[in-house]
């Protein structure tokens, strides 16, 4: 290699003027040794035959569209996105389409009470109720609720008028503070795919299945509004994603952890105009179907055995936006229900109606005696959609409700 001499210049402020210069061209000679070593190791390995140790695989990029992955290794973050997409997730995730209703549907007119005594006195008025005199009636159903207008306070006790002329005391009644404040979604366009009500809290696994004990931490609360994109069977219980590694059993020990919606914009047949309510029995919810599209949805609760809930297509013939309900089935009247002012009734078969209910908050799970029950806000909105006429469409997926009509009574709340 030619040999550079650097001569010590005679003058100091040329010197100082040069001193960069001359450390410039000392990197530049540093680098040049650099690469001329470098290129005589690569070609002394080219001639010897041996491969480059280091010789790896590109990754590919994470994104899906137009990539000819046969020129680079599928792993990493496109290796997640190909995983997550297959089980119908795709980045940015995309919420529901929709919102809850106005909160305003919430308001009721009434107030309401629980009869907590059985064979509770209804007395003739006031000075009869402080006194426990003249009983008007007696209220003596086990499952039994009373509007009142009116509350009045002597000595110390408190007094309720159910009516004009009839009042019961504090000692009977337990005031409702509210009703159930759950609320459905009404949608401004059709959701990509089923979603749901988380019914109980729960935590969720990363991966289906008891096998794994791969439990996240993070737990879903009851009513909690989620999107399914995949399910999976295992050992006979079916499991749901609800969220990219976040996965849910249908059920745990003897309850349900969430209700689905599955839209269908098939129009049931019988139906012959485009509006129609459905009511999906196993999975305890209420769909809003116009123009062949999903409006509106929420939870329900349906017939317990054996006042189940009948299956099969009906019409609804009166709406009120009051009612008074009341009946029994068994001899003994120990299945007996006696409920004032029920809101948003609307009857679609004999005495069976979809309505509201202020009594419960069990909504996704049976418990009436044939109606629909629905939170008092979702059952208002329902009202103020349907129309007399309008197609009621009651199924059950599982087949497990009866579907012989001779095991149905008159119906219940």
């Amino acid at each position: 290699m030619t040999s550079i001499h650097i001569f010590p210049l005679q003058s100091q402020g040329y010197q100082s003027h040069h001193t960069g210069f001359q450390l410039i061209v000392v990197i530049i000679i540093f680098i040049i040794s650099l690469m001329d070593t470098t290129y005589s190791y690569a070609e002394d390995l080219a001639h010897s035959g041996e491969e480059e140790p280091h010789n790896g695989s590109v990754l590919c990029l994470p994104n899906r569209h137009n990539l000819d992955i046969s020129r680079c290794s599928s792993l990493g973050p496109f290796s997640y996105l190909e995983r997550m997409a297959n089980l119908g997730v795709l980045f940015p995730l995309q919420g529901i389409p929709g919102k809850s209703p106005e909160g305003t549907l919430l308001h009721l007119d009434v107030r309401y009470g629980e009869v907590v005594r059985q064979n509770a006195p209804v007395f003739a008025s006031l000075e009869d109720a402080v006194n426990r005199d003249k009983v008007v009636r007696w209220i003596d159903s086990p499952l039994s609720y009373i509007s009142y207008i009116d509350e009045a306070v002597v000595d110390g006790n408190r007094y309720y008028m159910i009516g004009y002329g009839e009042w019961m005391t504090a000692v009977e009644i337990s005031r409702i503070g509210s009703p159930s404040r759950f609320q459905g979604i009404i949608f401004e366009r059709p959701p990509e795919r089923p979603f749901g009500w988380i019914l109980y809290p729960i935590e969720v696994k990363k991966t289906p299945g008891f096998e794994k004990d791969d439990y996240t931490g993070e737990f879903f609360n009851r009513y909690q509004l989620v999107q399914v994109f995949h399910e999976e069977e295992i050992d006979g219980l079916m499991w749901f994603m609800i969220a990219p590694d976040k996965w849910v059993p249908e059920k745990q020990e003897w309850y349900r952890v969430i209700s689905r919606v599955i839209p269908n914009t098939t129009t049931p047949e019988s139906v012959d105009i485009n509006r129609w309510i459905e009511v999906n029995l196993y999975e305890q919810t209420i769909s809003i179907y116009e123009n062949n599209r999903i409006i509106f949805a929420t939870l329900v609760s349906t017939g317990i055995a054996p006042f189940w809930t009948q299956p099969g297509m009906f019409q609804i013939y009166e709406k009120y936006e009051y009612t008074p309900m009341r009946g029994s089935f068994e001899i003994d009247r120990s299945d007996a229900y006696y409920l004032e002012d029920v809101p948003w009734t609307m009857y679609y078969d004999g005495s069976y109606a979809l309505h509201g209910a202020y009594w419960h908050n069990g909504f996704g799970s049976v418990r009436s005696r044939g109606c629909i029950n629905i939170a008092v806000a979702d059952s208002r909105w329902i009202f103020e959609w349907a129309e007399i006429g309008d197609w009621v469409y009651i199924w059950d997926p599982s087949g497990e409700t009866p579907t012989d009509p001779n095991l149905y009574g008159p119906g219940g709340a």
